[in-house]
C-alpha cells in the first residue's frame, strides 16, 4: 500500500530540501542575453522542424520573466501571429491550481489533506465499499483510487459532474485501492467539487479571486466558456500525415477543475514565479510553507512509459505529488505537468533549486516538442547546453512510430459476422447506452441522446467511431453462435440488452 508520512522515498526528501534551500539558488546567475538569443533561434528552428502551427514559450528565473516569445500563427491559413499574450488551453496543468485552491482551504482550517471525501460529498459511492469509506482528499489528488480512466463521461457522453458521481459506483477498479497510479480525471474533478462545497463558491470563481487576481493573471480565464469572445486566442489543430488542420474546440467545463483554464505564457510566468517562491506574492504567502511542502512531496510512483521523452532523460523514478509530477534530472529535481486537450498542448516545468521555470503552449495535439524545449531550457538554466533535445526527441518518436503502427499496418481481417448482427442496444450502468444500427451497408452508433456517427470497420470485430467530435473504438463480442452479446469501449464491456437481430 502506498503510504504518506514517515515512509518517504529519497525523492520526497530531496524535494523538501530543495524547496527549503535558499542558498542553493543564490549563486545562479541565470542565462545571459547571448544565451537567450541563441535559445530564441533554437526554438524558432524547432517549431519549423516539428510542423506546429503556433507556439509560445516563457522562461522565468528568480522573480523575473527573462524570456517570452511567440512563434507561428494562431490558426493555419490565417495571418494572425502568436505572441507572449496569446491565449491557449493549458489543459491538465490546471490540476496544480486546483491543488493550490484546496491548500488555501486547508490553511483556513476548513479541510485536511487526509479528510475522508464522503465527509464532504456524502452521496459518493465507489465500486469498492472500503475505498468509498477511506478515500481521502490526498487520494483524489494523486490518482491512486485504482479506478480506470472514465474520460468518456465528460467527453463522448457529455455528463455533468452531478451525473458522473452516481455512475462511479459501477466502475470496476483495475488495481487495488492505493496500490497503483492510474490517471483519473473524473475523480480529480471531485477536488473541484470540494472547493465549491467547502468555500461556498464555484471552483472557477474561487481560483479567479484567490489565485488569478492576486497574481495579476489578467489574461487567464478559468472556463472554456469564458474564452469564446476574447481576443488573441489560438485555434486547436490536429495532424494527419504531414497536414495540419483545425479541429473543433472541446469544452471541459463539466470537469473544469481538471483542465479548463486558458492562459498566456506571460500570465503563466506569474504562476511559475509563485510556485518557485513557495506560494508567495510580493513576499506574502498565499499558502503556508508547511502546506506548500505537501503539494510538492511525492506520494506515488508513476510509470516512466507515460512520457516517451523520459527514455532519453533516464530518471531514477517518475513520481506524482499533489497535482505535479516529480522526477530527477541529472542531479536536479523537476516539478512538471503536461496538458493536452483536443488539438492543444502545454507543459510547465520547474527547477526549484535554480528557481527556474519554463512554460510551453502549442496549438497542435500532443506536440511533444514541448518536452524537448523544456529539457533544452533546463540545460540552459544549468549551464549545460550540449544536447539537441529537439532533434533527439523527434528522432526517438519517429523510430517508435513503426512499432506503434505494426497492428494498424497489418492486413485487416474481415468481420466474422454480417453487419446486421452487430446492430443492437448495449448498456453499462456506470457509463451509457450505445445504440448501433445498420444504415445501408454501414453501421452507425449513438451514445445516449448524442449525435449519431459512422462506424468504420478496422479489423476483426473492431470498428471506430469518427465524426461529430467522436473518436473511439468499439470491439464487439460474438458468442460463436452467430450472435453478439456485448461490445467493449475503452476496455469496458457494454452488454447487449435487446433480443437480437
Amino acid at each position: 500500500m502506498v503510504q504518506s508520512g514517515a515512509r518517504r522515498s529519497f525523492l520526497a526528501v530531496a524535494v523538501l530540501l530543495l524547496a527549503a534551500s535558499g542558498s542553493a539558488h543564490a549563486q545562479d546567475r541565470g542565462p545571459g542575453p547571448a544565451e537567450l538569443e541563441a535559445f530564441d533561434q533554437y526554438v524558432a528552428r524547432a517549431v519549423r522542424d516539428w510542423n506546429v502551427p503556433g507556439l509560445a514559450i516563457a522562461l522565468v528565473h528568480g522573480d523575473s520573466m527573462i524570456f517570452a516569445r511567440g512563434y507561428g500563427v494562431r490558426e493555419v491559413g490565417r495571418d494572425a501571429r502568436v505572441d507572449e499574450h496569446t491565449r491557449f488551453a493549458i489543459g491538465s496543468t490546471t490540476k496544480a491550481m486546483t491543488t493550490a485552491a484546496l491548500a488555501m482551504l486547508i490553511d483556513e482550517g476548513k479541510l485536511e489533506w487526509d479528510d475522508r471525501v464522503i465527509e464532504h460529498i456524502p452521496e459518493l459511492r465507489l465500486y469498492d465499499p472500503y475505498a468509498t469509506r477511506e478515500l481521502t482528499v490526498r487520494d483524489l489528488l494523486t490518482h491512486r483510487t485504482g479506478l480506470p480512466g472514465t474520460d468518456f463521461y465528460w467527453g463522448a457522453a457529455g455528463y455533468s459532474l452531478d451525473e458522473m458521481i452516481p455512475r462511479l459506483e459501477h466502475v470496476e477498479p483495475v488495481a487495488s485501492f492505493r496500490t497503483q497510479w492510474n490517471y483519473q480525471n473524473v475523480v480529480y474533478a471531485l477536488a473541484g467539487e470540494l472547493v465549491e462545497r467547502i468555500s461556498g463558491r464555484p471552483w472557477h470563481e474561487f481560483v479567479r479571486e484567490r489565485i488569478f487576481v492576486p497574481l495579476g493573471m489578467n489574461e487567464t480565464e478559468p472556463l472554456d466558456a469564458d474564452i469564446l469572445q476574447k481576443p488573441n486566442v489560438v485555434a486547436p489543430h490536429g495532424m494527419r500525415g504531414d497536414s495540419v488542420f483545425v479541429v473543433p474546440q472541446r469544452s471541459v467545463d463539466n470537469v473544469a477543475s481538471v483542465g479548463s483554464v486558458w492562459s498566456s505564457v506571460s500570465d503563466m510566468s506569474k504562476w511559475m514565479r509563485f510556485m518557485l517562491d513557495s506560494a508567495r506574492v510580493n513576499g506574502r504567502p498565499l499558502i503556508q510553507p508547511e502546506t506548500f511542502r505537501e503539494i510538492v512531496t511525492p506520494e506515488v510512483r508513476a510509470p516512466l512509459s507515460i512520457y516517451s521523452s523520459l527514455e532519453l532523460v533516464k530518471p531514477y523514478a517518475l513520481m506524482y505529488a499533489l497535482g505535479w509530477f516529480v522526477h530527477d534530472f541529472d542531479g536536479d529535481i523537476v516539478w512538471m505537468h503536461t496538458g493536452s486537450i483536443n488539438g492543444l498542448s502545454a507543459i510547465v516545468g520547474l527547477l526549484p533549486r535554480h528557481r527556474f521555470g519554463v512554460v510551453v503552449l502549442v496549438n497542435r495535439d500532443h506536440a511533444e516538442l514541448r518536452h524537448a524545449l523544456m529539457y533544452r531550457a533546463f540545460d540552459l538554466a544549468r549551464g549545460t547546453v550540449e544536447r539537441d533535445w529537439s532533434t533527439d526527441v523527434q528522432a526517438f518518436l519517429e523510430a517508435e512510430e513503426p512499432r506503434r503502427d505494426v497492428a494498424s499496418a497489418a492486413t485487416p481481417v474481415p468481420a466474422s459476422l454480417p453487419l446486421a448482427a452487430y446492430a443492437g442496444t448495449y448498456v453499462h450502468p456506470g457509463y451509457a447506452e450505445l445504440r448501433v444500427r445498420l444504415d445501408g451497408d454501414a453501421l452507425r452508433v449513438r451514445v445516449n441522446d448524442g449525435p449519431e456517427v459512422a462506424l468504420a470497420h478496422q479489423s476483426h470485430e473492431a470498428f471506430r467511431a469518427s465524426g461529430g467530435g467522436a473518436n473511439y473504438a468499439l470491439v464487439f463480442d460474438p458468442d460463436g453462435l452467430g450472435n453478439v452479446t456485448g461490445v467493449r469501449m475503452f476496455g469496458v464491456l457494454f452488454r447487449r440488452v435487446d433480443t437480437g437481430r
